[in-house]
């Protein structure tokens, strides 16, 4: 008996603590409703308002708008295909019409992984919640702000009907491209009304809104066709079409519309800007946060930039024969960035961005060249003590290689010109001597100069790096060069100085820093002979061409002449050229003679530089305090001396600079 008035005690004691607790847990819960509800966005009336928010926009440097994004036309649910409503509904929130804005199952696990999972935020994101999102101009993804999301997600749903919700909803989506809403999507990619679109083409643009730039079938057609059976095949889950109906559908290749001006971007710059934007604030951001953008793009020189290269790559049609409009014609890359502060002041990726959005600066990884060469001679001069004066061979070479037949390189004209200097060595292109100094030094140390100065490409640890063998992109190699222009300095080159959110407030601003990654004195080695290949070597092209300015810079081109570049700069600007055809082609004149970097590139690097800096003062790279300059032989590496009977009157001689413990007549190995 005593027992069992114990048990019922006990049972007395956790009813009364689990209501004590349950009591406990209901005041927290509405204070924490009434605490995050205290500070809620307010509904707009009527709900459709809701996507009336400031459009994003992206300004150049001299404040002019160059892009506004989020531009949208609103129209009513009875002029959309049915295919599409079911096919978003299918995609996004399938029991949509059956809960009250929350999932719960799926609420559940959003919050288990948010709160327990470390790092991870996750969402419900039934279609109310995901238009909810809209009243928030922080997009931070946070256990409050989801919380938030649901409580204005509640709201919606008890003061709107499913169809204005709905609405709303498909009213708002962003679809890339420069489509924001359902009836801009179909008029950008498919020519037609909302109305119009049948289930493949409604299917397509309902898989769009997952990942706008991944999908955009304008680049990756077939990922967002990919896509689309993802969607297809949900539908036919969830009852809105029938299994025949789908496999019907992913038969179909929808044709895109590609008459509309304003279904891209139309500027390689913004595409690599936007790009980086949503890598670093997501693409809601981006297209739905009403954000003001700076960007570093100079106008000016990005129509230098673009007249540069359209007459550069005619001239070259006219070098190669090519008349016709239907034969393939070579394309090209250009990008100039300030070297003080690593600016992108232009950048055109192709001769005709609407032909092609495929932007070669930024993603066309090619050969380099001998345009490599430069991160060769810094390590070889800041490893094993070489000069611009000491003396290597021009002469044939055999280097072994494990595991197959021996690297055996050869120069451009096929011969051997013997004992020189390695200024003039870089400034004529050796290739005999470049591969010489890699046998020595080994390729991880040209890759690791290379690296260090921005190159960010997968570079191959092989002899024939020392010749540009390894893929790069003109951004990089422009990005590259700056670090040599500012005599070992490197800035991590930037598309956009500020970003404001709606209100006005700055929520980025760029602050330029200096990391000194080479050695300054023996970067201006480097630096004063990449001068004299402008001057007299391979790139005296651009003095040709009139510009007579102080600048650097260095040639390439591959052996198979499918590639012609020239990177150069001055103390202000640093610019890269690319050109060559987009599928492996040998770049060649009317004669079949090969065109090299100096014929291709330079001259569209020397008339853009004409234009772009024609308003700046004339300046001179800095020498530093440690330098000294000799004048030498470059057979022999030595002062040349006047009473010397023997001395040929043809000799030649160039001024070196040299650090103070540096000597003269000091040879490799020959």
């Amino acid at each position: 008996m005593n027992l069992f008035l114990r048990v019922i005690k006990l049972v007395r004691f956790c009813l009364f603590l689990g209501l004590i607790l349950v009591s406990i847990g209901m005041l927290c819960g509405m204070f924490l409703v009434f605490y995050a509800a205290k500070d809620l966005p307010k509904l707009p009336s009527p709900l459709s308002r809701i996507i009336e928010r400031p459009k994003t926009k992206v300004f150049a440097s001299n404040g002019q708008v160059l892009i506004t994004l989020g531009e949208r036309k609103t129209i009513p649910l009875n002029m959309v295909s049915q295919d599409f409503i079911n096919a978003i509904l299918a995609t996004e929130d399938h029991r949509f019409f059956e809960h009250h804005g929350v999932n719960k199952l799926r609420t559940l696990k959003g919050l288990y992984i948010t709160l327990f999972k470390s790092g991870k935020v996750q969402g419900a994101s039934t279609i109310t919640q995901q238009l909810a999102k809209n009243l928030f101009f922080s997009f931070e993804k946070t256990y409050q702000r989801k919380f938030k999301e649901l409580l204005v997600a509640l709201q919606i749903e008890t003061s709107n009907t499913k169809q204005e919700i709905l609405h709303a909803y498909i009213n708002q989506i962003h679809f890339g491209a420069g489509a924001q809403g359902v009836e801009k999507a179909s008029r950008v990619f498919f020519g037609k009304s909302a109305l119009d679109l049948n289930l493949a083409e409604a299917a397509l643009l309902a898989g769009l809104p997952k990942s706008p730039t991944n999908y955009n079938p304008y680049r990756h057609y077939d990922r967002a066709i990919k896509r689309r059976r993802v969607v297809l095949k949900r539908m036919a889950q969830v009852g809105f079409i029938s299994d025949l109906e789908a496999q019907q559908a992913m038969l179909s290749r929808p044709a895109l519309h590609h008459e509309q001006s304003d279904s891209r971007t139309g500027s390689y710059f913004l595409d690599a800007l936007i790009n980086d934007l949503i890598l670093k604030y997501g693409e809601d951001v981006v297209y739905h946060g009403g954000i003001k953008v700076f960007a570093t793009i100079d106008t000016r020189l990005q129509s230098y930039a673009r007249q540069s290269l359209k007459k550069g790559l005619e001239r070259l049609d006219t070098m190669m024969g090519i008349h016709q409009e239907k034969e393939d014609h070579p394309q090209g890359a250009l990008v100039a960035i300030d070297t003080g502060s690593g600016a992108v002041k232009a950048l055109v990726g192709g001769r005709d961005y609407y032909k092609s959005e495929f932007n070669r600066a930024m993603n066309s990884q090619r050969q380099s060249g001998s345009s490599f060469k430069p991160f060769l001679y810094y390590s070889a001069f800041k490893t094993l003590g070489f000069h611009p004066a000491t003396i290597m061979t021009d002469k044939p070479v055999s280097i072994p290689v494990k595991g197959t037949a021996d690297w055996e390189p050869k120069n451009f004209n096929k011969t051997f010109s013997g004992d020189m200097i390695l200024k003039k060595a870089l400034i004529n292109s050796v290739n005999t001597i470049a591969a010489q100094i890699v046998e020595k030094i080994g390729p991880r140390a040209v890759n690791a100069t290379a690296k260090i100065c921005g190159i960010k490409s997968p570079l191959k640890d092989v002899y024939s790096v020392a010749l540009g063998t390894s893929n790069v992109t003109p951004f990089e190699m422009a990005s590259a060069y700056t670090v040599f222009a500012n005599l070992g300095v490197r800035h991590d080159p930037f598309f956009f100085w500020r970003v404001e959110d709606a209100f006005g407030r700055v929520i980025f601003e760029h602050i330029v820093q200096e990391k000194q990654v080479l050695e300054p004195t023996i970067t201006y080695q480097i630096v004063d002979m990449m001068k004299s290949v402008i001057e007299t070597g391979s790139g005296r092209s651009i003095r040709q061409m009139g510009f007579n300015r102080s600048a650097a810079g260095k040639t390439g081109t591959t052996d198979s002449y499918n590639d012609a570049w020239f990177t150069g700069f001055t103390p202000t600007l640093c610019t890269s050229v690319w050109t060559g055809f987009d599928k492996q082609k040998k770049l060649v004149d009317v004669n079949r003679v090969g065109i090299t970097g100096g014929k291709g590139a330079a001259p569209i690097w020397a008339d853009f530089m004409i234009n772009a800096l024609k308003s700046e003062p004339e300046r001179d790279f800095p020498i530093p305090d440690d330098i000294r300059f000799e004048t030498v032989d470059t057979k022999t590496g030595c002062n040349p001396k006047e009473d010397n009977e023997t001395i040929n009157e043809t000799i030649e001689v160039l001024k070196v600079p040299l650090k103070p413990e540096q000597q003269l007549c000091v040879e490799g190995e020959l």
